[in-house]
């Protein structure tokens, strides 16, 4: 048991009960509290009742779906780290998770230990409290312009102030800033950082990646000055 998952409750939004038993069982075997919901409806509920450290969010749901339990959250303003799981492979699934703010995306069936990782990743990523928040952002290392990067928080700030991403965009920004002007290709980028050994119609997720990164570091989203496209060959990082 790791001493950060002490404490930290992990709400499972899902319908099947054996799914939930082995999350459940899981999940407390390393310490981590758990909150159930069988259905999207009671799912939002507790989501904003019992204030999850992360949340496992099954798509297809009675009452209410996943993604919509998802967008509600962020509409108001709800940052919690959310990992969809679901047994849809449809690429269009997996843009529009990402679309409306979900962390991560994992397809049933899954490695337990894989999943353990990423809600530790996750929690660790949004566990600091404000004090250590303001130590990173005074140790946070200048990209360029108004914003810096601290590798040691995996967090990247503007202007001095926390950006809220997800794992994925925090993993793309550190890749492209860390080899600027230089051209990556979507392939290269899903080969680089989703270390996708097949991408095909997934190319679009780096698409969906980007948009949302630019809409949040970017002062003029549709004039991005620090990543830009090549057209035909792919993004980069400015400088």
């Amino acid at each position: 048991m790791e001493a950060n998952s002490q404490s930290k409750t992990v709400l499972i939004v899902e319908d099947e009960k054996n799914i939930v038993d082995i999350l459940r069982f899981n999940l407390q075997r390393e310490g981590y509290r758990t909150v159930e919901a069988y259905d999207g409806a009671d799912g939002l509920a507790k989501a904003r009742s019992e204030n999850p450290d992360i949340i496992l969010l099954d798509v297809m749901l009675p009452k209410m779906i996943g993604f919509d339990v998802c967008r509600t959250l962020r509409e108001e303003g709800n940052n919690v780290p959310v990992i969809i799981l679901t047994a849809r492979e449809e690429e269009a699934d997996k843009v529009l998770g990402l679309e409306i703010g979900a962390d991560d995306y994992i397809t049933k069936p899954f490695s337990m230990r894989e999943l353990i990782a990423r809600v530790k990743a996750n929690i660790r990523r949004t566990g600091m409290n404000a004090a250590a928040a303001a130590t990173a952002a005074t140790t946070a290392m200048p990209v360029v312009g108004n914003l810096s990067i601290n590798t040691d928080s995996r967090q990247v700030f503007r202007d001095g102030k926390p950006m809220d991403l997800t794992t994925r965009e925090y993993e793309l920004l550190t890749f492209l800033a860390s080899h600027p002007n230089k051209v990556y290709s979507r392939i290269d980028l899903m080969e680089q950082v989703w270390n996708y050994g097949y991408v095909g119609e997934d190319q679009r997720t780096v698409d969906v990646t980007v948009r949302r990164l630019r809409e949040k570091i970017e002062a003029d989203p549709a004039s991005p000055k620090y990543i830009l496209t090549r057209r035909g060959a792919g993004y980069y990082f400015a400088v």
